[in-house]
């Protein structure tokens, strides 16, 4: 989905008027951020969704996704790189159960003595962002069909 049309139904649902006065912008401007850009060049008016991607791919700095996802009440989880395909369903399941026990491993060891440091919270929130990327590509694989009945299971 584009930008502008993400704008477009977010003004369905809160008024541009309310937007233009609590961020101190003009009616106009909002509402144009609601419209396709004018050519592909990029000129126009860019809305902040378009510079927030922009930032994304100039840093190359998923924090800035991660704000972005926290402002909302949420969490950004990379998406795979490479689909696993064609590989075995039992492989792929045990590897989330192993970055499941992990997980779970860091917790017991940061939790031994009673008290989380900022240090073991943070060993904590990566191998939890970890769990749920190695989860997010089994699901993604799943839903692309990566995981279908193999050619000796068709014949039966």
């Amino acid at each position: 989905m584009d930008s502008h049309e993400v704008m477009r139904d977010v003004l369905k649902k809160t008024s541009a008027k309310q937007i233009a006065a609590e961020m101190g912008l003009s009616l106009s401007l909002i509402y144009k951020w609601a419209e396709p850009p004018v050519d592909e060049s990029g000129s126009g008016t860019g809305s902040p969704l378009d510079r927030v991607g922009q930032l994304i791919r100039i840093s190359r700095d998923v924090r800035v996704a991660q704000w972005v996802c926290e402002q909302a009440g949420g969490f950004y989880i990379r998406n795979p790189k490479n689909l696993p395909t064609g590989q075995p369903l039992i492989p792929m399941t045990n590897d989330i159960v192993h970055e499941f026990a992990d997980m779970l491993a860091t917790i017991a060891t940061s939790s031994a003595d009673n008290v989380i440091t900022q240090e073991e919270a943070e060993k904590i929130r990566a191998r939890w962002e970890e769990l749920k990327s190695v989860t997010e590509g089994f699901v993604t694989a799943a839903e692309s069909g990566n995981f279908g009945a193999t050619k000796e299971l068709e014949k039966k």
